[in-house]
């Protein structure tokens, strides 16, 4: 178990004590992915990028197991209007990011971007870092389960255009599964859900957790939707 602060300095664990039965396979697949299964960009060796967090939060809606995520603002110089966890750059106080850092970080911005109250979130497992090249981020998701949902929604409208939750059984339907193709020539995994297009490292996530959950349902990865999909 480990012992790290929320944004009150209270502590928060790490422990799968509690968990829901349902969320056995991601507790199994995040016990024993390795960083190459899922993505080919890993940290540079030399200690280089940005060290940050997300917070991977899984609750239960009325259609069963979701995941929370928001859309950023539009107006954002980076990532605008793209769907994406909760998370962001680790500050001084978060402490160690090879430590307990990353656990406060993806608290501290989930509170600070959805109102979300991290007292009710059990911090459950962390995926092995990953690294963002377009914006130099190494980025450490955290898995959390909603033990007690609380209200969330846009608190700063120039951050956020909106926060919402989207059952996993949407994002395992093959109806709502497809590719992308960037300017790069990059191509990765895409979800159609709640009128948002989730692409990008967030799809990335979402798409290897799924797998490795055993939850994946054969999709057509011939269909192709642009980035600028709008439902």
């Amino acid at each position: 178990m480990t012992r790290a602060s929320d944004t009150q300095g209270g502590p928060v664990a790490l422990s799968k004590d509690g968990l829901p039965g349902w969320l056995a396979p991601v507790v199994h697949a995040v016990e024993t992915v390795r960083p190459t299964q899922l993505s080919r960009f890993l940290p540079p060796k030399d200690g280089a990028g940005r060290q940050s967090a997300v917070l991977v939060l899984f609750g239960e809606g009325a259609h069963g197991p979701e995941l929370l995520l928001m859309e950023r603002a539009s107006s954002l110089r980076s990532h605008a209007g793209q769907p994406s966890f909760p998370g962001g750059a680790l500050d001084p106080e978060d402490g160690d990011p090879h430590g307990d850092g990353p656990l406060r970080a993806a608290l501290r911005e989930a509170e600070e971007e959805t109102g979300l109250d991290p007292s009710g979130v059990q911090l459950f497992g962390v995926l092995p870092r990953l690294y963002i090249p377009v914006s130099g981020f190494v980025v450490t998701p955290v898995l959390g389960w909603w033990r007690e949902p609380s209200p969330v929604g846009v608190v700063d409208p120039n951050e956020t255009a909106r926060v919402f939750t989207v059952p996993v059984a949407d994002l395992t339907d093959p109806a709502n599964r497809a590719t992308t193709v960037h300017p790069s020539g990059h191509r990765g995994p895409a979800f159609l859900v709640e009128s948002a297009l989730v692409w990008g490292f967030t799809a990335g996530i979402i798409d290897r957790l799924l797998h490795f959950a055993g939850w994946e349902r054969p999709w057509d990865r011939e269909k192709q939707v642009p980035l600028d999909w709008r439902a």
